[in-house]
């Protein structure tokens, strides 16, 4: 009577083969955790494909430059953000007040991990400062867009507020976002980046109160009392 061998095993299947999209978006993934922890002129691209597991040549295949592939790294970075602020700030959060301190609430919630190291538009503009570049354009491309949220939300709140000129109220907004990031690189989340709701709630409560026409609030350095 024939036993079997308990070392016999079924043949392993080889792994599925990615696709080219596939294994584009796998090398976009691994490409911006190593770009965003360790830099990204510190990170080359041998050490990209080492750690994604495919040949530099496949990689090229791709990507036609390093700067083609932050580039790319940039705007999938870009398109995650726009997702989660866009929804943050969905009419379902409530009224435009509400839905821009969402936006400031998602922005707090992102600094408090230990994986935070600052804003990944931020770190790629210093590292390509060059205005023509593609990752450069790519990162203003995104602070553009956020901008504009700001601007289209204010611009909601106005209609009940009587503010009449919502430009700078979106900006200072805007820099209370980029104040939260700025700050958690060095004194991190804990610090003042704790602070931007309670900032943004004095920006948005200060909007509700407009000056009478033609009234004008006194230049910095005037000497008004």
């Amino acid at each position: 009577m024939s036993t079997m061998n308990p070392r016999q095993t079924k043949p392993v299947s080889p792994p599925a083969r990615r696709s080219s999209a596939q294994t584009r978006d796998h090398i976009l993934e691994v490409a911006g955790d190593l770009f965003y922890r360790e830099g990204i002129r510190a990170t080359g691209i041998d050490r990209v494909a080492s750690q994604a597991d495919v040949a530099p040549t496949t990689l090229y295949r791709l990507f036609a430059s390093k700067d083609d592939l932050v580039a790319a790294y940039v705007e999938r970075c870009s398109m995650r953000y726009r997702a989660l602020l866009s929804a943050a700030s969905s009419p379902a959060a409530g009224s435009p007040r509400d839905r821009i301190l969402a936006v400031i609430d998602a922005f707090e919630d992102e600094v408090v991990s230990d994986a935070c190291r600052g804003c990944p538009f931020l770190m790629v503009i210093a590292e390509f400062p060059e205005p023509q570049s593609a990752p450069h354009v790519n990162a203003v491309a995104h602070k553009v867009w956020l901008r504009e949220l700001f601007l289209g939300l204010v611009h909601e709140l106005a209609s009940s507020t009587g503010l009449s000129d919502s430009a700078p109220l979106a900006d200072r907004l805007m820099l209370v976002s980029e104040g939260i990031y700025g700050s958690v690189q060095s004194l991190g989340p804990t610090g003042p980046a704790r602070q931007g709701r309670v900032i943004a709630e004095l920006l948005l409560d200060a909007s509700n109160q407009v000056p009478p026409s033609g009234s004008t609030s006194p230049k910095r350095g005037s000497g008004a009392t």
